[in-house]
């Protein structure tokens, strides 16, 4: 069946599908294609079944983190390639790949290639949008080459020729907010190591704070300059690291099972490290199933908001967080208008935030619904591991590796609505209907 492109959808006769549609199915394409891949015997030694590869390769795609299995002990070198590779696609994005491939062969990307593109990189517009790919192409290539570079002189010491091949898959992990680590306890044994704890913590925030950020930073080198997104995203970002990171250090000091062991030295490390990389990074250096409760609401709060718009990051984004509070501020001044570093912020934009969170918040409550329906007694855990997923995040207490089969579906579904819902949601938000009809006010009795 040949379909052609109309009017902003793909089409034939009765059949429409919009970007966002054709986005979600490119991804579900790769995670089955990337499950099969994983299942061939050639990409592990003999213990993963199909519903174990399913459950990875939709943990990569969508570059959540997530694992039934240790990722370095139960995957050969070709099978933690194929990882890498799928934790690249899904974080630079499927379509974004797919045009840089078009650019190198020659090949012109044509309309319906660029509205897609636009959905996945989160523009209003298609302009500029070949720029934005050649900036994201060359921000990942560089914070990479100089993750693994000196992630090198870590692993090589103590692993050989292999640490390069470690070094390189950590620094992709990182960079893409993917979280997947070669070592069944993440990266402890290096929680007082510094070169580990400011390298991997500074590529996933580079990777989750936004391309269009990065971008408008090295155009404009001017804080007087920045957009107001790139504002809101920066002092937003800054805030929440250093929320994070001492709220959770003085909430683990003494803790046995987490920072209480450990030197101050590495107790500071430590508290920087999961501080930050609940937004949406997935690696740890203590034990997370350990954590005091308190210390599991703080990291489920950060997972929910996450990272940047068209970043490798998921959550609710932190623009939408910084909207939100805004616009709690100018209720109760009696404010019309949302302001902020000079510019103000529409009604338009502030109904698109709400929108956005609440659908959030309800797919999060119902994944937690649906998993605890046959796992009794494990509230907080289960709730970490839906807001892990939809989060796209991959911090775990350990819950996931005991889910039956309908709560691994619920997670799989959770991950990928995590990653592709909120450019399909973007898409329907994006789009005006003019009422035909219009009706009086009415009056509505609230709080």
């Amino acid at each position: 069946m040949r379909l052609r492109f109309k009017r902003g959808t793909f089409s034939r006769k009765n059949i429409a599908l919009p970007p966002p549609v054709v986005l979600v199915l490119l991804y579900t394409v790769f995670i089955i294609i990337g499950a099969l891949v994983l299942w061939l015997p050639i990409s592990h030694h003999g213990d993963i079944g199909l519903s174990d590869a399913v459950f990875t390769s939709a943990s990569a795609v969508t570059v959540t983190g997530l694992v039934l299995v240790d990722t370095g002990a139960a995957f050969t070198g070709f099978g933690q390639a194929v990882i890498a590779i799928l934790i690249q696609l899904g974080g630079i994005g499927l379509m974004t790949t797919a045009v840089l491939v078009l650019g190198a062969l020659g090949i012109r990307v044509g309309m319906p290639q660029r509205l897609i593109l636009r959905e996945e990189v989160n523009q209003t517009s298609i302009s500029n949008l070949m720029v934005l790919v050649r900036i994201i192409l060359v921000i990942a290539l560089i914070c990479q080459t100089i993750g693994a570079v000196a992630l090198a002189f870590v692993f090589v010491p103590q692993y050989g020729w292999n640490g390069i091949w470690q070094a390189v898959f950590h620094s992709v992990s990182a960079f893409n907010n993917a979280g997947f680590a070669l070592h069944a306890d993440s990266l402890s044994q290096w929680v007082g190591n510094p070169v580990v704890n400011m390298v991997i913590p500074l590529l996933f925030i580079f990777g989750g704070i936004g391309f269009i950020v990065l971008g408008d930073i090295y155009q404009k080198r001017s804080w007087a300059k920045l957009n107001l997104h790139s504002k809101l995203m920066l002092s937003g970002t800054l805030v929440l690291i250093v929320w994070g990171s001492v709220a959770f250090g003085l909430l683990e000091w003494s803790n046995p099972q987490t920072l209480g062991p450990l030197s101050t030295t590495d107790k500071l490390w430590a508290s920087w490290f999961q501080g930050v990389t609940p937004r949406t990074a997935g690696f740890n250096t203590i034990n997370t199933a350990g954590m005091h409760d308190s210390s599991t609401i703080l990291t489920i709060t950060l997972m929910i908001v996450g990272g940047g718009s068209t970043s490798t990051a998921g959550g609710i984004k932190v623009t939408t967080l910084a909207v939100l509070l805004l616009a709690t501020v100018a209720f109760f001044r009696r404010r019309t208008v949302l302001h902020a570093f000079g510019r103000s912020i529409g009604l338009n934009e502030v109904m698109k935030v709400m929108a956005l969170t609440t659908l959030s918040m309800l797919l999060v409550l119902t994944g937690i619904f649906l998993v605890s329906i046959s796992h009794d007694g494990e509230f907080l855990d289960l709730a970490f591991e839906v807001t892990s997923a939809f989060g796209t995040v991959g911090l775990s207490r350990g819950a996931t590796v005991d889910l039956d089969n309908f709560g691994r579906a619920v997670i799989i579904f959770t991950m990928f609505i995590g990653r592709v819902g909120p450019l399909a949601i973007g898409f329907f938000l994006a789009t005006r209907s003019v009422p035909r009809v219009k009706y009086p006010a009415g009056q509505v009795h609230l709080g």
